[in-house]
């Protein structure tokens, strides 16, 4: 029996010269949790060209949905940018990760923070009803350096409101928090200094940071990664992982690839 499944795609959109999101059919048979990654790729010369990729799907959801940036020169990237409809991926089987609710301790708030297509396992999460009967409020953080790059920002603030399924929990539970570095903007700055500088509680009305009531996500650049847990660990935060629930978790395959492909090629990186 063969490991992956084969799969059309249904639709694609582009963002920006450097980002891209694309969805695509699903096998019922394949199954995942909110926040998890698989892989997916080509055939080429029957052999699997394959890549990690969030899903920013619901478990739910009918079809599957992937957010990228565009590489020119990377293997699997280089191809996956110039995909239309009806062509033909395949998709591992499996799929995993550490970002899950199951892998945090219960607690009142639930941040997700994100930079670039460190969005999409966020965007699969917000759209679980099981998030918000764990977590009174759930912030949603998305960093970009450009106002362009922030990607699903409509759909986030203006249709999942209205969603069948969590557009009650969505009006009443998420708060949806884009900020760019180098545009004009109403939210502006790192998301880490956001945090540090206590302007985003007094944005979002919150208290700031502290391990007995807030749960973290994160899952974005190395420099967030890095930044975001120091900055966490520093005020007393645990960090959990599959098995060993705690108060933060961020995606160690991501980071551990990004960390490698930004010794490379500063700036882009393909998980």
């Amino acid at each position: 029996m063969s490991i992956f499944d084969q799969e059309s795609v249904l639709s694609v959109h582009h963002w920006t010269d450097n980002l891209f999101s694309f969805t695509a059919t699903r096998n019922p048979s394949f199954c995942f949790r909110s926040g998890e990654f698989t892989r997916i790729g080509f055939k080429i010369d029957e052999n699997p060209l394959l890549r990690a990729r969030s899903l920013a799907s619901a478990h739910y959801e009918d079809r599957l949905e992937f957010f990228s940036i565009k590489v020119p020169d990377a293997p699997l990237t280089s191809r996956l940018q110039h995909l239309k409809e009806g062509d033909e991926i395949i998709v591992s089987r499996e799929a995993t990760g550490t970002l899950v609710i199951d892998n945090l301790e219960d607690g009142r708030n639930l941040y997700l923070i994100s930079t670039g297509t460190g969005l999409a396992p966020f965007l699969s999460v917000i759209k679980d009803p099981e998030t918000y009967l764990r977590f009174e409020n759930v912030v949603l953080l998305h960093g970009c350096r450009r106002v362009a790059e922030l990607a699903y920002g409509e759909m986030i603030a203006e249709k999942l409101p209205s969603d069948e399924l969590v557009g009650d929990f969505v009006r009443y539970q998420l708060i949806y928090y884009p900020t760019v570095t180098r545009d004009s903007f109403c939210n502006r700055g790192r998301i880490t200094d956001l945090i540090e500088s206590g302007k985003l509680f007094t944005e979002i009305e919150l208290p700031e940071l502290e391990p007995q009531h807030d749960r973290v996500m994160i899952c974005g650049s190395p420099a967030l990664v890095r930044d975001a847990r120091e900055l966490l660990a520093a005020k007393g935060f645990v960090e959990g992982d599959r098995g060993a629930p705690a108060q933060f978790v961020f995606e160690k395959e991501f980071a551990e690839r990004n960390t490698l492909s930004s010794s490379r090629k500063r700036g882009l990186h393909e998980p």
